[in-house]
Order: C-alpha cells, then structure tokens, then sequence
C-alpha cells in the first residue's frame, strides 16, 4: 500500500473484518520488522484488517534516525493511518507501534481521545537507558482507551516494574504482556509474543463492551 499519506503493507482476514489495527515502527525500524510482521499476521488470523505503516521521518530518511522537533509530523502520519482504516471497517480500531512509533501513538491517543478505541504499546521507551529519573509518562493520564503493553523483561528502556507502575496512571484498562529472556529488540525473543498479545487486546476489548 502506497498513498500519499501512508506507506505500508495491508494484512487483509478471510471475510469481513472484525475490526483493524495500524502498527508502526521504531526509530531504527521500519514498516518490515520482523515483529510488526508476526504482530500483523496473527491479528489478521482472528479477522483484523492489519496495516503495518512507515513514519513520516522514515518516508524522509530511509537510514536517519527520528528529529524531535518535527515528532509532531509523525503523530500527524499515525492520524493519517487511523484515518485510512476507519474507512474500511465498523469494527473497533486499534493502533499501535514499536519503542518510539508506539510513544507517538500514545500521544496522539491523549491528544485525540477518539481517535482509537484501544492500544498496542511493543517495548515502550519509558526512559532512555540508566536514567529513570527521565520517565516519559506526562501524557498517559490523558488516555482513555484500554492499553496492551508487550515488553522484555530485560528491556533497559523500562523494568516490567517500572511499566507496571506508568501503566497505573493510566484511567483505562490495561494489560502487561512479559516477553522472557527479551531486550528492547522483541524481535530476538526467544518465543514469539504475538498470540499473547492478540489474547490481550480481545480480552480488553471484551471488557470495555
């Protein structure tokens, strides 16, 4: 898939929909990750329309890493993607992405409260490395929507603890999927998170009817 506003590939179920997921990548990724592959492949094998999507910055630069001061664009480019989704189907929609892809989508979910109906944070960049004084959890008071995060226990970005206790702020429901014996990188996981996490987001979604 390739329009003007988003690059990626579309995951399409047998038969109609149940509803749609957009995940997006990390500053070092892009839309072909391996985990945003299993991710997208195990949703669209319980009837989601699933798109994987490239950031603006990554559109810009396919080598760089993101510019702080344009991540504005970038949760533009996430609006963009749950725009196209919500067009093909009247199920819930769901969005999501990797360390820095699903930061920008949690702000932008506290921005716009209704721009999706439930999240999907993959090894969620608390804090950079060796400093949790550095906590990036100012927004998630202001999401309203259940929230999955899927994290390695030994993710130097943030403790399972740690995410626990940010997880907490959040006035939602919200569900922890440990990856064991993983780092920030899910996709060298020694088993494969994305059954668990699909498990996660069906209970919750179950839970906010």
């Amino acid at each position: 898939m390739d329009t003007e506003t988003v690059h990626g590939r579309l995951h399409v179920p047998d038969g109609p929909p149940r509803g749609a997921i957009a995940l997006t990548h990390g500053a070092g990724g892009t839309s072909d990750g391996a985990i945003l592959r299993r991710m997208c492949d195990r949703f669209t094998e319980h009837g989601f329309l699933a798109l994987r999507y490239d950031l603006p910055f990554r559109r810009r630069n396919p080598k760089g890493p993101p510019q702080p001061s344009r991540a504005a664009e970038d949760r533009t480019g996430v609006a963009a993607a749950a725009a196209l989704l919500n067009n093909r189907t009247a199920g819930p929609l769901l969005l999501g992405g990797v360390s820095y892809g699903g930061r920008q989508t949690s702000m932008l979910a506290a921005e716009q409260p209704r721009v999706a109906d439930a999240l999907v944070l993959v090894s969620y960049p608390l804090h950079p490395p060796g400093k949790p004084e550095r906590a990036r959890t100012e927004h998630l008071p202001d999401i309203a929507v259940p929230t999955v995060f899927v994290h390695g226990v030994r993710d130097p970005f943030g403790t399972v603890d740690e995410l626990r206790d940010a997880a907490a702020l959040i006035p939602a429901a919200t569900a922890l999927v440990e990856v064991p014996a993983a780092g920030h990188d899910l996709s060298r996981a020694k088993s494969d998170p994305s059954d668990a996490a699909v498990a996660a987001v069906l209970k919750l979604l179950e839970g906010a009817r």
